[in-house]
């Protein structure tokens, strides 16, 4: 499957039509605490990362956010 993935093109190994962000998350190893989702520049809450699909052609922002002092 391609997808955009923060502004860069990515073939995505699987035997479906789609991933979930959940899965996507995983396959990409990210792994931060603090994630902000978008897909096709639509929020994706967190809750919802396991429902949510992402399919061929779909542009996925992944930001995370860091803290410090």
């Amino acid at each position: 499957m391609n997808i955009i993935l923060n502004h860069n093109p990515e073939i995505i190994e699987t035997n479906s039509d789609s991933i979930t962000i959940s899965e996507l998350l995983k396959i990409k190893s990210f792994t931060y605490k603090q994630l902000i989702v978008k897909v096709n520049d639509v929020l994706v809450l967190n809750e919802n990362y396991s429902t949510t699909s992402i399919k061929g052609g779909d542009n996925v922002m992944v930001i995370h956010l860091m803290t410090g002092g």
